[in-house]
């Protein structure tokens, strides 16, 4: 019986999410750290209890290399990785036009109660680009 409950759980999981957020969730290329990454952002949402931390590198204005340590559901960890595939190679000024919308597009959408997940992908790489683009900016003024 606890067997039959387990599958039963396993196909409504997969029942609610596109092939493409399930292969992200299975197989995230983009999972880890950066030791020497010039962002480290880390947001959360406490109604759900999903944490994620970015690390980006950056060389010139382009983001070279992107990776995620995420604690959350299967939509969480999708977003978080595709979202580093999203963004690499592209200038910060491209990178913060990407919308939690156009995360959640990317994966083939998500059921309207995960949406916050790619919300929260979208967060944290902004907030980082945003703090990186201060501290390079006053670096630049003098301070």
């Amino acid at each position: 019986m606890a067997a039959g409950g387990i599958i039963q759980g396993v196909l409504s999981i997969a029942s609610l999410y596109s092939e493409k957020v399930l292969e992200h969730f299975r197989n995230p290329k983009n999972l880890g750290e950066i030791p020497d990454a010039d962002i480290k952002e880390t947001v959360g949402n406490p109604v759900c209890g999903d944490m994620m931390t970015v690390y980006v590198k950056i060389e010139g204005n382009r983001i070279k290399d992107v990776k995620f340590q995420t604690f959350g559901c299967v939509s969480a960890i999708a977003t978080s990785d595709v979202l580093a595939d999203m963004v690499k190679g592209k200038t910060i000024e491209e990178a913060l036009k990407i919308t939690s919308r156009d995360v959640a597009e990317e994966l083939g959408g998500l059921p309207k109660v995960k949406l916050h997940c790619s919300s929260l992908a979208a967060e944290a790489l902004h907030k980082g680009l945003k703090k990186y683009l201060e501290k390079h900016s006053s670096q630049k003024d003098g301070g």
